[in-house]
């Protein structure tokens, strides 16, 4: 439930409360959320899952759009179940979504492969609007794994093509949201209908590469930058990309656990990233951002301060 916004849920925050579930062993309360998920979010004609439940609205699952990121995470967590309790259900629901993800929401730019935020509403004439934060690698190589022969490794590999050409600002950030011009085009733009930042959906750029092991890639180099910018004690929570104004307000404990996690993956072997206590955060997605870091340290075997 997302605490910081009326008491929704998302596909994503069920996508990781199976991703934690699964990792901290808690079979139980991964079926209790797989069932929820299927019961209340799943589409009808498809594996994919409608992208909002809003408890309070007449019609809690008013918009059937899918949030390409949410089954991701609802994939990448049923895999992480598979391998941990050895359920061929769970990976055959996994596959069933990488598929219809696959069948639904891949489209071409010049001829590379990339996937849609959600299966409607992201295509104009002025090209497609793209989340960089949804190019989520660690799905992407377990689904290769689950799915060989499919278009997941070319995926990943036009995916952090894009995020090297999608920088912005004085550090050379990802942003929220971009804008893929049409065939022939080759700019790549903010759209208008979103800030120009990086931001909330943004600071899942650098986390993603770190867990891939993507150290060098300059997305994560640049996130890097900026967080430990000496002009400030604690980094803030957003910097627009055009004005370089930044937030007035500090980065949660789930942004600065990233950083941390960033932080030692770029020093290498060894070095232990500090992640805050879940319960530093008030609110849903700074505890969920934080948790997403634990597990990634976990993942890659790096030490957790």
């Amino acid at each position: 439930m997302d605490t910081g916004n009326n008491g929704v849920s998302h596909s994503e925050g069920q996508g990781w409360g199976l991703m934690f579930s699964a990792a901290f062993d808690d079979r139980a309360s991964f079926d209790r959320i797989l069932s929820w998920t299927q019961r209340v979010l799943k589409r009808r004609t498809d594996h994919l899952h409608a992208w909002r439940f809003r408890p309070a609205a007449p019609v809690a699952v008013d918009d059937p759009n899918n949030a390409t990121d949410g089954d991701l995470y609802i994939a990448q967590g049923l895999l992480m179940a598979h391998a941990r309790w050895q359920h061929a259900p769970y990976r055959d629901l996994a596959i069933a979504i990488g598929r219809d993800l696959l069948r639904l929401t891949l489209r071409r730019w010049d001829g590379r492969p990339l996937l849609l935020p959600g299966a409607a509403g992201f295509e104009s004439a002025a090209g497609m609007v793209l989340n960089p934060s949804y190019i989520v690698l660690p799905a992407y190589a377990a689904l290769a794994q689950a799915m060989p022969g499919e278009t997941w490794p070319l995926l990943a590999e036009e995916g952090l093509a894009l995020l090297r050409r999608a920088r912005f600002g004085a550090w050379g950030l990802s942003p929220d949201w971009v804008l893929v011009p049409p065939r022939g085009g080759t700019e790549l733009r903010m759209p208008a209908t979103w800030p120009p930042r990086f931001s909330f959906d943004a600071v899942r750029v650098p986390l993603t590469l770190a867990w891939a092991g993507e150290v060098t890639h300059p997305a994560l180099l640049g996130a890097h930058a900026f967080w430990t910018d000496p002009r400030w004690a604690v980094p803030p929570a957003w910097v627009d990309l055009v004005t370089g104004q930044t937030a007035e307000y500090a980065a949660p404990p789930g942004m600065r656990a990233i950083a941390s996690f960033v932080a030692a993956r770029i020093a290498g072997r060894g070095n232990a990233a500090t992640i805050p206590s879940v319960n530093e955060s008030h609110d849903y997605y700074s505890a969920s951002l934080t948790l997403l870091t634990h597990v990634g340290c976990v993942a890659t075997g790096t030490p957790i301060a």
